[in-house]
């Protein structure tokens, strides 16, 4: 199932509250202050998405050429509307869209039609996520769980657009990416502030319960939850609880194993390529058995269909598809056991679903990161600390996922499937409780491992993973 994430940014100047709520003045600590997560901001986000992706839609499709990564388009939405814009009931604000050509064509790349987009962005409100993270970020979910909204810094949205040529490049050679998919950068202007929004996929669906959620660098500096942090309802943990929690590290089945380290290998050598750092791995945890247990205890053993995930729209965003690649044939995945994620198994055991991708891109090094890495490495381990030059942060995540949190285990073997997009295949588990007889794995060795550098690669560690 696609799930997009919409990130929106701004810069310490950036503050549509004078506008949508004059209680609280701005946080520039903060990418955006959490009073303006209002009906107005978000209608001001659909409208104008709605407006531009739309209009759009009706010019006919060419190829991408140089400039239109740079193209800026701008549209006015008084409140009393216009001959072009609706009448509203928040504040005038200009809605502005970047790169609209390029960005149709990462949609049209992952099978996301205009309608779809718009429906799933504009069609209810948007919901605000209880749980932000430690930078202050607001996101915003769609009701349907396809997309979501995080600010972000003014600094990180430049960045991307900067980025977009090369990320163009990336996806024209694999769409099949744990790298986040952009698929739009837009900027609501109100009162002569700025709020930019960039639209990506989502890591973790809201319809799948996770029983654990980790944010991983491959770092040991001060990489452990707060106390404050693990006091929520849905804490996200670091790598140093992660190595306490799950010694034993995920099991994975050979081929499985191989596919993520694959993926893994690449988007990492990609990351060094653009000097991306200090980005994450998110994973999130659903225990399978722990869930039946759960709805044994609850009487609701009926419930579990009505949260399963719709059929898929886009091609490549589960966690599954993005490490295996399955064909663009325009079948729906068979979801009636992995629910778009990854079959695995605990240390005990136990039978489980992962969902994961690499966040946080939109950090290059720069004179800050190289202070700030300087001044920790006098005090601390200059290899421990998460700020890193590109090329040792890379290599130290790649070791820490391929090595550390995935590990290859000969006790889950892959068969052949009658089911799902060409090439799919079943996982059976005849290791601890025979976990995986009915599970569907989906999976298609992917003989094009495509270097987009050419002049280093990270060890292989496939035939290295603990058993």
């Amino acid at each position: 199932m696609p799930i997009v994430y919409l990130f929106i940014c701004c810069d310490q100047n950036c503050n549509i509250a004078n506008k949508l709520n004059r209680n609280k003045a701005p946080d520039s600590h903060h990418l955006y202050p959490l009073q303006t997560t209002s009906s107005a901001l978000k209608g001001a986000i659909q409208l104008g998405i709605g407006y531009t992706v739309g209009n759009l839609s009706s010019k006919p499709e060419r190829d991408v050429l140089m400039q239109d990564f740079y193209v800026v388009e701008s549209i006015f939405f008084p409140s009393e509307g216009s001959n072009l814009t609706p009448a509203h009931h928040f504040p005038d604000f200009r809605f502005k869209t970047y790169a609209p050509v390029a960005f149709r064509y990462f949609r049209e790349l992952f099978g996301i039609r205009p309608d779809d987009y718009l429906y799933s962005l504009c069609n209810e409100p948007l919901i605000e996520l209880s749980n932000p993270g430690a930078s202050g970020s607001v996101f915003y979910l769609t009701k349907d769980d396809e997309f979501i909204i995080k600010t972000v810094m003014h600094k990180e949205a430049e960045f991307l657009q900067k980025l977009l040529p090369g990320y163009y490049m990336n996806l024209n050679q694999n769409p099949r990416t744990l790298l986040p998919k952009f698929f739009g950068l837009y900027c609501v202007q109100s009162g002569g502030k700025n709020i930019r929004m960039v639209v990506m996929n989502n890591v973790l669906p809201r319809v799948v319960r996770m029983h654990l959620k980790y944010d991983l660098k491959g770092s040991t500096y001060k990489r452990r939850a707060s106390k404050k942090e693990r006091e929520k309802a849905k804490p996200t943990f670091k790598d140093l609880d992660f190595m306490q929690d799950v010694p034993e590290g995920l099991m994975l089945d050979t081929d499985t194993y191989s596919a993520l380290v694959k993926t893994l290998q690449r988007d990492c050598l990609v990351l060094e390529s653009f000097k991306i750092m200090d980005y994450s791995l998110l994973l999130g945890v659903h225990n399978i058995d722990q869930a039946e247990k759960e709805q044994q205890m609850e009487g609701s053993q009926g419930s579990s269909d009505e949260k399963r995930p719709l059929a898929q729209k886009a091609l490549y965003t589960t966690a599954m598809e993005s490490i295996q690649g399955a064909s663009a044939c325009g079948e729906d995945i068979d979801t009636d056991d992995t629910m778009g994620g990854i079959p695995a198994v605990n240390g005990k055991g136990e039978r489980l679903l992962l969902y994961i991708g690499i966040i946080d891109i939109l950090q290059s090094y720069r004179l800050i990161k190289k202070l700030e890495h300087t001044w920790k490495a006098l005090v601390h381990d200059g290899d421990t600390v998460s700020v890193h030059r590109p090329s040792f942060y890379a290599d130290r995540f790649f070791r820490f996922m391929s090595t550390t949190v995935f590990r290859k285990s000969s006790s889950l073997k892959s068969s052949p499937s009658k089911r799902g997009r060409g090439g799919l295949a079943a996982a059976k588990y005849s290791g601890p409780g025979a976990a995986w007889s009915a599970s569907q794995l989906p999976f298609v060795r992917d003989e094009n491992i495509y270097d987009l550098r050419g002049t280093r690669s990270f060890p292989t560690l496939e035939d290295d993973g603990k058993q």
